[in-house]
């Protein structure tokens, strides 16, 4: 009779974050600001297949510390080196509520398909 391998303990206390070593040491994160690098953790940390990361640059800005305004150009990086991709627009209505802007991370799948990496293409400009 075999033995049974002891469990990891690192899994059984509300899942694991993988990330792709070939993306942390890419140009296009390696180059970017703290506060671009804590948003991407916080976007993964909400991610889930089957549907898009709903995030705002508000409840960004009081996770991360900082003021909105800066979120807010943490999210343009991480659009503009394409690590993440915009699936539906904020909306802003008093009656009916606010509805924050979801996200697609192209480094994780999305929708049961696989994801696109979008940010392999990113170059540095000189």
């Amino acid at each position: 009779m075999s033995k049974k391998k002891p469990r990891l303990g690192y899994d059984g206390r509300g899942g694991v974050m993988v990330v792709s070593r070939a993306m942390r040491e890419s140009p296009a994160y390696q180059s970017m600001p703290a506060t671009a690098k804590v948003l991407m953790d916080l976007l993964h940390l909400q991610w889930r297949n089957d549907k898009p990361v709903a995030y705002g640059v508000r409840e960004a800005g009081q996770k991360i510390g900082c003021k909105p305004e800066t979120a807010g150009k943490a999210f343009n990086v991480l659009q503009e080196r394409g690590f993440i991709v915009c699936f539906e627009q904020s909306l802003f209505n008093s009656k009916t509520g606010s509805k924050a802007r979801e996200w697609r991370l192209t480094w994780m799948p999305f929708d049961y398909k696989n994801p696109t990496h979008d940010w392999e293409k990113w170059r540095p400009e000189n």
